[in-house]
Formats: structure tokens, C-alpha cells, sequence
């Protein structure tokens, strides 16, 4: 624990401690990737009745989560992807953060390796050095998407498994079908297992199925997704996630989830439930705002001098500054200079990983596009010295 990083967002809020924002200006916050508002007032009012009314709300649920959802979660990836994994193979976790938890701790131990793509998701990376498992870091490049013949090159006796986010975290890009395809061949070949992370998946850019890997009837063998119910129904506070892997894993993750947890929290389940139900068309009207916010943020970066955008979509753009002072001094150098919070490059890569001091990440998905605008004319304004790369 002591090795492990400090929580990067905690971090960042300390900034507001110690850095005044200017007078006059105020604060842009684009440093978390969470909804800042509530749940709809119908799915809230859902969640009350429920508690009012229903005794088993207070009381502790299967380990796995409650039976209806855990039929409805299956319901609607079989209307997403085409084909249902069934409701014996989906998990319910405490976010989507305990759900990759469980999945490593089902799958590695100490000694053993993970291969992740840069930039990472910082837990992620936080968890492995918690349970002593070795990071594998597969490079993206400038166009941030990873390639499965280097990753191949990474995977030895004692890997256990290939985690992809997409659409990603941090650097908001999403894998198209075939690259994910191609992971999940390379992952099936070697034995290995393909977690990934589909936690933004209902703000996806384009329309059809992310990927067809529950097609193949033998995805259980490798596959194991995670999915989050945070960002679709604003419920971030009621810790509401997935778990969709094979019968063998989940007995496994069951044992995890117990030792944890016991079960996920009712209300949150509840939540999650009644918007499957009834949420559909809202939800696609957030996807389609989120969409209009990242072409507005696109836009922004990309009439800045200097700067360059390397990914934007879901709730993320992930950019290269052009400025001769490293991110992790320049983001709490932003509080007070332009009243922007936002993180550094330095924390989605390993420590002195050099390509981090120029990134940074612009979570957008709580400003509108007046604030965008804004956003753009406050980084626009900054007199700072340029590298060397930036004025060649």
C-alpha cells in the first residue's frame, strides 16, 4: 500500500486547498469523469417508493447482486450486442471499480502480470500494485489506439491477462470492432483473459454494436466485461456496476465479493433496475448531449496554437500541451492562473515516464459548451515558455 500511488482526483482536489483561483474567474472543473447532477426525478422517486415500501431494500441481497437485474442486464446485451451472455453469467458489483477488482483477484496473484495500455486508468494500475502484480505497459502511440501484434510480444508464462477500456479512459478514444476483435483472438491463442472495460459505453460515437464478442459461443472462456451504471442513470453515489464472465470466474469472484462487500447495496440495484426499464430514450438524448460536447471540445483544442489533440469522445479529450513546464507542475499552476482543474499526463503513466509531463486530461462531460468555449479562451491565454517541440 505504502508503494501505491495517492487517489490521483483526491489530489487534485487538495489543489483547491492551496491554490486561490483568480478573482473574477470561476472555476472550470474538469478533472473528474462523473456526472455532477442526479438521477432523473422518476428513477429517484422509484428508489424512494422501493425503500418505503419494500422491507427486503434494507436487508442483504445475494452476494451476485438481485436476480431481476442481473436477468435485465443479460436482456439488454443480448439488444446492444446481438446476443445475451444469460443472467447465471453477469455480476453485480459496487461499482465499476470493485467489478475489476474482483476479476484480478480471480484471476492473478503476486508474481504474476498484466498487460496495460498507456495511458492507463489510474486504479487500475493502483489495484495491481496492491496485490503485488506486475504491469505489463503495451504503448498507444499518437493516435492512442494499442496494437495487438506489440502486445503480443509482452504476454510470457506468467501473464493472466490483456485489460482494454474503450471507449477509453483517459484518452477518450474508441476501439473500433475489428481492433477489439483482434485482442480477443490474441487473448484466446494464449490463454489468457481479455478484461475489458466498457464503462462509457452507452456515449459511444458511433451507432451498432461495439463489438461482437458475445457472438462467439465461446466467449466465456475469454471474455470478461465490465460495465458501470454511474454515468448512464447518474447513479456514481449508489456504487452500481457489472461483472459478465463464465461460470468458473464468478464462483471465484463471488468469494471476493462476499469477503468485501457481502452485496451490492440495494438502492443502487433498484436504480439500475427501473432505468433499464424505462430509460432508454433519456438515456440516448444524454449520449447524443455528451456527443455534442465532444465535438465542441474537439474543435476548442484544436484552434489552440500549439496544442494537439491526441483523443476525444466519451467524457474525455486527451491533449499534448506545447508549454516547457512538466503537467504535474502545470495543472495546480492552472488553478491559480486561469481557475481550470484538470489532471496531469504523469498520472495515467508509470513513474518518469517521459510522454506524461506533456499530456493532459480534459474530463468535459460536466461543462457545456459555453463553458468549452470559456475553457478555450483561458488555456488560449496562457503566457507560459514554450518547449523546444512546441516552437520548432
Amino acid at each position: 500500500m505504502h508503494a501505491t500511488a495517492r487517489p490521483p482526483v483526491m489530489e487534485a482536489r487538495r489543489w483547491l486547498d492551496s491554490h486561490a483561483t483568480p478573482e473574477g474567474l470561476p472555476l472550470i472543473n474538469v478533472s473528474q469523469a462523473a456526472p455532477a447532477t442526479p438521477p432523473p426525478e422518476p428513477l429517484r422517486q422509484a428508489m424512494a417508493e422501493a425503500l418505503l415500501t419494500r422491507p427486503e431494500a434494507h436487508l442483504y441481497g445475494p452476494v451476485l447482486g438481485l436476480p431481476a437485474l442481473r436477468e435485465a442486464v443479460s436482456d439488454r446485451w443480448a439488444q446492444v450486442y446481438g446476443a445475451a451472455p444469460g443472467a447465471n453469467r453477469v455480476a453485480i458489483t459496487s461499482g465499476c471499480n470493485q467489478a475489476f477488482c474482483a476479476a484480478l483477484a480471480a484471476l492473478a496473484g503476486p508474481g504474476d502480470e498484466v498487460v496495460l495500455p498507456l495511458p492507463w486508468y489510474f486504479n487500475h494500475a493502483m489495484w495491481l500494485d496492491m496485490q503485488g502484480v506486475a504491469a505489463r505497459t503495451l504503448p498507444t502511440g499518437d493516435e492512442l489506439l494499442p496494437d495487438p501484434e506489440t502486445a503480443a510480444r509482452l504476454i510470457g508464462p506468467r501473464t493472466r491477462a490483456l485489460v482494454l477500456v474503450t471507449p477509453n479512459n483517459p484518452g477518450g478514444v474508441a476501439y473500433p470492432p475489428t481492433l477489439i476483435r483482434k485482442f480477443y483472438d490474441l487473448c484466446q491463442r494464449q490463454g489468457i483473459a481479455l478484461i475489458l472495460d466498457e464503462t462509457y459505453r452507452d456515449f459511444h460515437g458511433t451507432d451498432g454494436a461495439p463489438h461482437d464478442l458475445f457472438q462467439d459461443p465461446d466467449w466465456d472462456q475469454t471474455l470478461v466485461q465490465l460495465y458501470s451504471f454511474s454515468k448512464a442513470y447518474r447513479l456514481t453515489g449508489h456504487r452500481t456496476g457489472t461483472l459478465v464472465a463464465g461460470a468458473p470466474l464468478l464462483r471465484e469472484v463471488e468469494k471476493f465479493l462476499d469477503t468485501v462487500a457481502i452485496c451490492p447495496a440495494q438502492p443502487g440495484q433498484i436504480g439500475a433496475l427501473w432505468g433499464l426499464e424505462n430509460l432508454g430514450a433519456w438515456l440516448e438524448g444524454e449520449r447524443q448531449d455528451i456527443l455534442a460536447r465532444g465535438r465542441a471540445m474537439a474543435q476548442t483544442v484544436t484552434t489552440l496554437p500549439g496544442w494537439q489533440l491526441l483523443g476525444c469522445g466519451a467524457y474525455f479529450a486527451y491533449v499534448r500541451h506545447p508549454f516547457e513546464i512538466a503537467s504535474d507542475r502545470l495543472a495546480p499552476e492552472l488553478v491559480r492562473t486561469a481557475g481550470i482543474l484538470l489532471l496531469p499526463g504523469t498520472m495515467f503513466r508509470p513513474a518518469g515516464d517521459p510522454a506524461g509531463a506533456r499530456e493532459l486530461r480534459i474530463a468535459f462531460a460536466n461543462i457545456d459548451v459555453d463553458e468549452i468555449s470559456a475553457l478555450g479562451t483561458r488555456l488560449g491565454g496562457l503566457t507560459l515558455p514554450l518547449s523546444g517541440e512546441a516552437t520548432t
